[in-house]
């Protein structure tokens, strides 16, 4: 969001401060007391990467009081669904995996874009579960349900195998989030997916000398 300053010329400019703060390359604008009612304003711009972890690290709020309100056949009911997920990636079911998604699901997977359409979502699954020597699976490790009982997210481990080029096998294990929403048929469906692995990334191969 791109905000313009007021002009020097203003009334208001000339009662205001403005104290601009280059850190890292992003710009910070502070606006202060225009008016007697008017409060301090932050305006940082972020990249929307940086957004979207923000709004993830912000789920536990959502689930603030769950424990009084906790359900154990609920958190069973998705460990179940999760664990019925994980086989059908096992067994390279594609149109199984992608019929847990809802029909507006997001999915943000490690190293591509994110896929926004079931389409999309079907491409992503059907190139990795086609790809040669595949073989994944994965396992909740927490699941917390919303004070209403209508969401909960579910956090994990997962482990997948590859083979590189070469044919070479190649392993990776790492963590996930799912967001599940109840839908209005009662059934619980993944609204939002996310994952990356815990191995840390390949250095770029080094330049030729000419």
């Amino acid at each position: 969001m791109k905000i313009d300053p007021p002009s020097l010329g203003s009334g208001a400019a000339r009662n205001c401060k403005i104290d601009i703060n280059v850190n890292a390359g992003r710009w910070r604008f502070w606006k202060k007391q225009l008016t007697p009612d008017s409060k301090l304003v932050l305006i940082d711009s972020m990249k929307t990467k940086f957004v979207l972890a923000g709004c993830i690290a912000l789920l536990p709020f959502t689930f603030v009081g769950t424990a009084s309100a906790k359900d154990p056949k609920i958190e069973q009911a998705l460990r179940d669904l999760d664990a019925q997920w994980s086989n059908a990636a096992s067994a390279k079911d594609v149109d199984k995996v992608v019929s847990f998604y809802s029909d507006d699901a997001i999915v943000l997977p490690a190293n591509a874009p994110i896929a926004t359409t079931k389409a999309a979502i079907r491409n992503l699954w059907s190139g990795l579960l086609t790809s040669p020597g595949v073989n994944m699976n994965w396992k909740t490790t927490k699941v917390e349900v919303s004070k209403s009982g209508d969401m909960a997210y579910a956090s994990g481990t997962y482990e997948l195998t590859m083979n590189d080029p070469s044919g070479k096998p190649v392993n990776d294990r790492g963590k996930y989030l799912v967001v599940w929403e109840k839908q209005t048929d009662g059934k619980w469906k993944c609204g939002a997916d996310i994952w990356n692995s815990d191995l840390p990334a390949s250095a770029p191969p080094a330049a030729e000398k000419k």
